[in-house]
């Protein structure tokens, strides 16, 4: 297996490279062309971008390690830490462990660090990199990262609902019944259609940054440039989805979600704090969860953060994981 190091995203085809996300294990939004590319573009410095190729002989792309270099001498996965939810090799299934040894065997000679973060407990990478490692004179640590709360999803929603403990549920029917009485006439919507998407994403923002002071923080102007490029090339895809809860002419909750691989993804929030005490969040969770439901989804994912919230709506918790291979 050959091994090649290109310098940029558009190095690679993008056909190519969704469409070995798409054939590998663990499929994710994250490790998509998309996503990838436009994180290079908002975060990574010039010049920064390691992005290793393994091909077989006859020049069948089968493995995809993108990295960057965060300090000198660490290298990390496009994406970062702080945006992006699963991270891995991007391997076609069941080439998993040809495509480590060959990564591994490529930079045996070299003396950086990759630091590996969000690395799902369920992903070969945790059992092949310490087991490949030695053998190429390097050490593999492996520490818990975080976890992200996942709820598979029944047929209906009568039969989500018997699901919750007792306390949950009334919990739950007591919050939309309370909202659906003080805010007479509120409704949910989504849209997910490219059109108009940066109108939309600019509500959606308004009430991130209302929401809490440190998410008004968090999304500074690099980083809206970020969402608002990365998220209409989603939408492009079909792969994300503005969710909104309206009462008299203006919205007062609001999900940014992301679509891919049978999943609904959970990625980020925003409500308006003068209602806050009606949890106009939990109430359009509610519908964005039943809704996921009438669509035949498979899982809902609520992705990074074991936040309270969470927990109400019964999902199980995968562990991620942080690996460092390093000399």
């Amino acid at each position: 297996m050959k091994v090649d190091v290109l310098a940029a995203c558009a190095d690679l085809d993008e056909k190519m490279w969704n469409g070995l996300v798409e054939r590998s294990k663990l499929p994710s939004i994250f490790m998509t062309w998309q996503w990838q590319s436009h994180w290079a573009g908002a975060f990574a410095a010039d010049g920064s971008l390691e992005l290793l190729t393994a091909r077989d002989e006859d020049g069948t792309l089968a493995g995809l390690l993108p990295l960057y270099e965060e300090t000198p001498g660490q290298l990390r996965i496009l994406g970062g830490v702080d945006v992006s939810d699963y991270l891995d090799v991007i391997a076609l299934a069941g080439r998993e462990e040809d495509v480590w040894r060959a990564l591994l065997q490529h930079r045996s000679s070299q003396s950086v660090e990759w630091d590996l973060h969000a690395i799902r407990a369920v992903s070969p990478t945790l059992t092949l990199l310490p087991a490949l490692a030695p053998a190429h004179g390097l050490r593999v640590a492996a520490t818990l990262e975080e976890r992200c709360p996942l709820l598979a999803l029944p047929e209906s929603w009568d039969e989500y609902l018997a699901r919750l403990s007792g306390k949950d549920r009334h919990e739950l029917r007591r919050k939309m019944r309370k909202l659906e009485r003080e805010l007479p006439g509120v409704s949910a919507r989504s849209h997910v259609e490219s059109e108009r998407w940066d109108a939309e994403l600019g509500e959606f923002l308004r009430l991130h940054r209302l929401s809490k002071v440190g998410k008004a923080r968090f999304m500074d102007e690099r980083m809206e440039r970020f969402f608002r490029d990365s998220t209409r090339a989603l939408a492009l895809a079909g792969w994300a989805r503005l969710w909104f809860l309206d009462w008299n002419g203006a919205a007062v909750a609001s999900f940014l979600c992301l679509e891919y691989a049978g999943t609904v993804g959970l990625y980020n929030s925003g409500f308006d704090p003068a209602h806050a005490k009606l949890a106009p969040g939990i109430v359009l969770l509610a519908h964005v969860i039943g809704d996921a439901i009438d669509r035949g989804i498979a899982t809902f994912d609520f992705l990074r953060g074991e936040e309270p919230y969470k927990q109400g709506f019964g999902p199980v918790a995968e562990d991620l994981f942080n690996v460092k291979v390093s000399p």
